[in-house]
């Protein structure tokens, strides 16, 4: 089975990612136009990997944008997204104590994950865990809203959310759920240091009860204005990003 990624963000972080399989490139135009910026970086590394790559007028590009995508000019088929075992996500902990994790509670908008994973690889997140059914898994457009960060992360999808929280529980990894229910803490007076697991739930639903009741503790983030809540993706980013300052300093960071 393959996949059809598109956008250059999303095809040229998958190829220096190289974690998945790549069996053809496809351009848009004529063969002779030289291509420019990004896209030439993007045929070097194809070239140098001797992957077939195809000039195409129309096609397949108009059948992209009647589907309602962009695909700026590029489409790489690939192999499928590779996930990553739960246990080789564990483990990580052995080496890195202050590990981060992020937990998606059943979230189905493939945006909601593209901007979340985007943070989370911005913000140092070290694994993600993903519930196999009734959640959006690591599809094309996600990896394209995601401008090609889920290429970098790895995620493991799990039979059951509950059970994970409590494994990583029991690896003394502190589980934290995203919630604006009574006894919530506010974000600015939570402790995110150390090793820590953050629960972020569904886009409409937020978090489900189990997931709430197997959390260590829960936080909510003040806010003011009319709007009582913010979307998941946003809240998510807001929470990872207070994650990341606690564990300031632990190596090399750089300005957006």
């Amino acid at each position: 089975m393959s996949e059809l990624l598109v956008g250059r963000h999303a095809v040229l972080e998958a190829l220096r990612a190289g974690r998945r399989h790549f069996y053809r490139l496809w351009l848009e135009g004529d063969a002779d136009a030289a291509p420019k910026g990004s896209v030439a970086e993007i045929v070097q590394m194809v070239e140098a990997r001797k992957i077939p790559l195809r000039h195409v007028v129309g096609g397949i590009f108009d059948r992209l944008r009647n589907a309602q995508l962009n695909p700026q000019g590029v489409a790489l088929e690939t192999g499928p997204y590779p996930y990553t075992d739960l246990d080789d996500l564990l483990a990580i902990q052995a080496r890195k104590p202050d590990v981060l994790f992020l937990l998606l509670d059943h979230l189905e908008d493939p945006r909601n994950l593209g901007t979340l994973f985007r943070s989370g690889e911005a913000f140092g997140v070290d694994g993600v865990v993903l519930p196999e059914r009734r959640a959006a898994g690591i599809t094309p457009a996600v990896s394209n809203s995601s401008a090609g960060a889920v290429e970098y992360l790895p995620i493991a999808q799990v039979k059951n959310l509950n059970r994970t929280i409590e494994l990583l529980k029991k690896s003394n990894i502190w589980t934290v759920g995203l919630d604006v229910a009574p006894g919530s803490i506010c974000l600015s007076e939570a402790n995110l240091s150390g090793p820590l697991a953050l629960v972020v739930g569904n886009e409409s639903k937020g978090l489900s009860r189990l997931a709430r009741q197997k959390c260590d503790f829960c936080v909510t983030i003040p806010m003011t204005g009319s709007v009582d809540s913010l979307n998941a993706a946003i809240a998510g980013s807001i929470v990872l990003y207070h994650a990341f300052l606690a564990r300031i300093p632990t190596g090399p960071t750089r300005a957006s």
